[in-house]
């Protein structure tokens, strides 16, 4: 693999805020991986932060998406530091936040040819305002990468992502519809790997799919996206979506360790991640352990 650089995104710009008003804590998520060592165990180069504004849309603009000009603006912001990397020689880490980080981290990667997306999360985020319950970006990204919605989908002349260059991961929202856009989802080109398929087959089954549809030779390459709530909430209860059931860490590694290594890849994004939900740090140290796994290094008992 190319030399890991880790960038963080602490972003919370996506989310609705908790019910008693405060922002969500996810942008604090980066800093708690370094807490806990990672750059270290990675042997990765840490490039720092790219912070994000402040949280301003608390209430939801009537029919719009909350902090939307703010997460443009960061979004060209991550993007430029996410394609210096990658022009550096580097494998980014991107390190968020919540998954409207997905926007700026691709905008950085197309910057050098049109890419794909393994896209590894318990929502397909493939809503639009029309049928978001919150106005939130994160469950909104997907749609909005592959040109629907509005202004975050036009961050470019033409849209981030084409829809047949997806591919969607272990999805467990049926039961959520409409809000996160299932039904949408399965009329769309985007490739549809749900959790229950996975349970069925396994994880090998999964990547060797998801790399069918994204090893091209019209694509620059991919990124895999990794959203916490993808794992079971027994095992990643500091998340602010959780759905019933899901993969533990070993399968979990079992399905990213062979699209991050493919020789095609050119970058990781963690998203969700909370820790005001993670006061003792449990589940921050279950996902650097998972990343350990992932980059094939030797893991530490925990």
């Amino acid at each position: 693999m190319k030399p890991l650089a880790v960038l963080g995104a602490p972003s919370n710009l996506g989310l609705k805020p908790y019910d008693d008003g405060r922002p969500r804590r996810v942008d604090e998520a980066p800093q708690v991986y370094r807490d806990l060592g990672l750059i270290e165990r990675l042997g990765a180069r840490d490039l720092g932060d790219v912070e994000a504004p402040p949280y301003v849309d608390f209430d939801r603009p009537p029919g719009g998406t909350r902090n939307e000009a703010a997460i443009a603006a960061y979004s060209r912001t991550l993007a430029g530091r996410v394609a210096a990397a990658v022009e550096d020689g580097h494998f980014p880490l991107v390190l968020g936040g919540d998954c409207s980080i997905l926007l700026g981290t691709l905008l950085g990667l197309r910057s050098h040819g049109p890419c794909g997306l393994a896209f590894v999360d318990a929502h397909c985020d493939f809503a639009t305002n029309a049928i978001s319950g919150t106005g939130g970006a994160a469950g909104m990204d997907l749609a909005l990468a592959v040109g629907r919605g509005g202004l975050l989908a036009h961050l470019a002349e033409t849209p981030l992502l084409r829809e047949e260059d997806a591919v969607v991961i272990a999805r467990k929202d049926d039961a959520d519809e409409p809000f996160y856009g299932p039904h949408s989802l399965t009329l769309s080109a985007v490739l549809d790997l749900p959790y229950k398929a996975i349970r069925e087959r396994g994880a090998a089954w999964a990547a060797d799919a998801a790399l069918a549809r994204l090893d091209r030779p019209d694509l620059k390459g991919f990124l895999i996206h990794m959203d916490a709530d993808v794992l079971d909430p027994a095992v990643m209860p500091a998340v602010d979506s959780p759905e019933p059931g899901g993969l533990g860490i070993a399968e979990l590694a079992a399905l990213l360790a062979p699209l991050v290594r493919h020789p095609r890849a050119l970058g990781l994004q963690v998203t969700v991640y909370d820790p005001g939900l993670d006061p003792d740090r449990v589940c921050a140290a279950r996902l650097v352990d998972l990343f350990e796994r992932v980059f094939n290094l030797p893991q530490k008992d925990s």
